[in-house]
């Protein structure tokens, strides 16, 4: 990763938000709410059968979560139906009683008290309940955090005007930590960031308690989140001393009443930074004892912290290897020092040194014979690919080879190689792609979701983080619909079996409405983008082709074999053809995956094709599924890349009588950004390749406006 880059477009697209929003009436929509906004139930016969339904409100028990659910509940159905509800000390006919099993006494029936045991802490159920002449809506829950996450459902059943007269749901989350990344840094900025600075203003803490911190709390609480990491992995050694972890101490105040835990990143070289010692090495009993005092103030400070991130021997970072340790050396050593308290450590596994030839191989080569050796409360945490977030990657080869290992997989919300906050791209897609990817560790079905859930080898942990895409932007993101990764994020980290299909639907109903013109727009509008983006960026399994900002094309960047010392080529493109042979005859990167799936990556005829070029190098003339030959294919994949995003546009227009004047007009805009960014990355793309293939681009698809050279002339402006 390199510091945060922008192009000038970039700051001329972000300065639009800002101008609309200044121009903006105050009642004007500004996307600050989010997907909580309870807008005001339109369907009169809805509306009219919840306020019938929906009379009063009691909650029972009293604690800082409670009050957090009570205001939500009070505010929610206030909104939702237009005015307000009073709150009751007894249950009543007609009411929503939101209470925890022990305090239900008779009125919890035995089916009901053991469906609840089975949902665990976080788990909670909602249902219509009738006896003893009431009837209500009972939200119920073994704690009550699980509270908390009942009403949120219950508020988005109501938002989406379900019928609530048979309502029976329960639910709970299949995986135990649920985390943003940030990537932000003490001085605002954050890395990988396009939505502006970290809205973690470190200056004016602890003193000052921003209404951000809480309504960012609400928003990860109603999607299941439960745990922050505040810094960036390329962490300041400052966050550890005294004056910071006050600020840690008060953000941690302000999230713990909706469930949120808070960890930190921390630089494996702290105790020589700022503890003075001569050494890091994991070996020194000064050393540990350092970190298990370290470990012990945080915790004398904030006793429910989450415990430490760590990125070490990774681009320049510090860590265990640079004394001659290894990396469970070193997470192990941390591992100590939390868990007395019941911390975890997350390792991070995302390491490269160009050792190889194949870069990809890397990770894989170091960690994999680790496997059994770290201790119990570290996580490996892995990217959800090889290589590092890009728009299409096979699964990486960790989820199917560490059984003995607990694995939390790393995705990123932040659209670092996927057109920052220009590009409408929705990534539900790509995380349920990956989720249900089938690793063959222990047979087929062995997916990734089971990996990580603990399914496939018993573990004491499970987890998924998320890099976040937030910023302080008025509307968090920027894009108003990188909303939804934020969403989809946690609501496929609560359930990795949902579909993306189901829960982009979940945030166009809770952030646009429920008309169904309207509905089905979006739908197909974010459905299709993420297909779109691969194919005008990389289609077949190309990859890595952009330009140091990570933003625009240059597959000229990367275009030598890379031993040590030279640039690497991802795409490998010559006279004969394109792509990366991994086969065992190449890199033997294949060699890395599962018995089945190694045979299936290893021969071109049944490697899946959008695989294709990260497995294999073909020949320009090679028969494609389509019966193209594979230089007209590429032709063809980017220019529908193009042509989809045109199409996105389109359907888009015929939506504007119904979205807000403000997000059409930013959102049309940044369509119009896209659309002129995907051709670029469709011409010059094919004009290099071109000058290996000697092939003609196919008469009707559209010709490249410029030549090459004015391809590799565009700068990228950077910050």
């Amino acid at each position: 990763m390199f510091r945060t880059t922008f192009r000038s477009t970039h700051l001329r697209i972000f300065s639009l938000l800002i101008l609309l929003l200044l121009q903006a009436k105050t009642h004007a929509e500004d996307g600050y709410k989010l997907w909580l906004r309870y807008d005001r139930i339109q369907n009169k016969k809805t509306l009219s059968l919840y306020q019938d339904q929906l009379k009063q409100y009691t909650f029972m028990g009293s604690s800082a979560t409670i009050n957090a659910a009570k205001t939500e509940l009070r505010n929610g159905l206030s909104s939702l139906l237009g005015k307000k509800i009073p709150e009751t000390d007894a249950i009543k006919n007609n009411s929503i009683v939101v209470a925890p099993l022990s305090r239900l006494g008779a009125n919890a029936d035995k089916e009901l008290r053991a469906q609840l045991r089975q949902l665990g802490k976080e788990g909670f159920i909602i249902k219509n309940i009738t006896g003893g002449g009431k009837n209500y809506t009972l939200i119920t829950a073994n704690s009550d955090i699980g509270l908390l996450y009942g009403t949120f459902r219950f508020l988005q059943i109501l938002a989406s005007e379900t019928s609530i007269a048979r309502l029976s749901v329960s639910d709970f989350p299949r995986l135990q930590n649920r985390l943003l990344n940030h990537w932000d840094n003490p001085d605002g900025s954050i890395e990988r960031g396009y939505a502006g600075r970290s809205i973690f203003e470190w200056n004016t803490l602890p003193g000052k308690i921003s209404r951000r911190y809480i309504d960012y709390a609400r928003a990860n609480a109603s999607v299941g989140i439960n745990g922050t990491v505040l810094n960036n992995v390329n962490a300041n050694p400052n966050i550890l001393t005294p004056e910071y972890l006050v600020k840690v101490k008060a953000l941690a105040d302000a999230f713990r009443p909706y469930g949120i835990k808070v960890y930190v990143s921390v630089n494996f070289a702290a105790p020589i930074r700022i503890g003075k010692l001569a050494t890091a090495d994991p070996a020194d009993p000064a050393v540990k004892q350092w970190w298990k005092k370290k470990a012990d103030e945080i915790y004398q400070l904030i006793p429910d912290f989450g415990g430490f991130c760590v990125k070490a021997n990774s681009e320049g970072q510090p860590g265990p290897q640079d004394y001659g340790r290894s990396h469970t050396d070193g997470a192990n050593m941390l591992a100590e020092a939390l868990a007395p308290h019941r911390g975890i450590v997350m390792w991070r596994a995302f390491v490269y040194k160009n050792r190889e030839q194949d870069r990809i191989r890397e990770s894989y080569d170091e960690f994999h014979p680790t496997n059994g050796k770290f201790a119990s409360n570290v996580f490996l945490q892995v990217k959800n690919g090889p290589i590092d977030f890009q728009p299409r990657e096979p699964f990486h080869p960790l989820f199917g080879a560490m059984d003995k290992t607990p694995l939390m997989l790393e995705v990123q919300l932040t659209q670092e190689y996927l057109g920052f906050s220009t590009h409408l791209v929705y990534l539900g897609p790509l995380f349920e792609e990956c989720l249900q990817s089938d690793t063959y560790a222990k047979g087929q079905g062995t997916t990734v979701a089971k990996v990580i859930e603990g399914k496939v080898s018993p573990q004491k942990m499970t987890g998924i983080a998320g890099v976040a895409n937030i910023g302080d932007a008025r509307n968090w993101t920027a894009h108003p619909f990188a909303q939804a990764n934020w969403y989809a994020f946690g609501r496929m980290s609560w359930n990795p079996e949902l579909k993306a299909s189901g829960v982009i639907r979940e945030w166009n109903i809770l952030t646009f409405g429920n008309n169904k013109v309207l509905l089905d727009g979006l739908q197909q509008i974010t459905m299709q983008s993420r297909e779109a983006a691969v194919n005008y960026m990389g289609p077949l399994g190309l990859t890595m082709l952009m330009d140091i900002s990570h933003y625009r094309p240059a597959p000229w960047r990367r275009d030598k074999p890379a031993p040590t010392g030279t640039r690497e080529s991802f795409h490998r493109a010559d006279e004969k053809g394109i792509g990366f042979d991994r086969t065992a005859a190449g890199s033997d990167a294949v060699s890395q995956y599962a018995g089945a799936l190694k045979e299936r990556f290893n021969d071109i005829h049944t490697c899946p094709e959008k695989f294709l070029l990260w497995f294999h190098h073909a020949d320009w003339d090679y028969k494609t599924s389509s019966g193209k030959t594979l230089w007209n294919e590429l032709c063809y994949r980017y220019s529908a890349g193009v042509y989809t995003v045109r199409a996105m546009q389109n359907k888009w227009e015929t939506l504007k009588t119904l979205v807000d004047p403000e997000r059409f007009t930013l959102v049309k805009n940044l369509l119009t950004e896209q659309e002129k960014e995907a051709v670029i990355w469709r011409d010059a793309c094919l004009l290099y390749f071109q000058t290996f293939s000697k092939r003609p681009i196919p008469a009707e698809l559209e010709a490249p406006a410029h030549d090459l050279e004015y391809y590799k002339a565009l700068k990228v402006s950077m910050n």
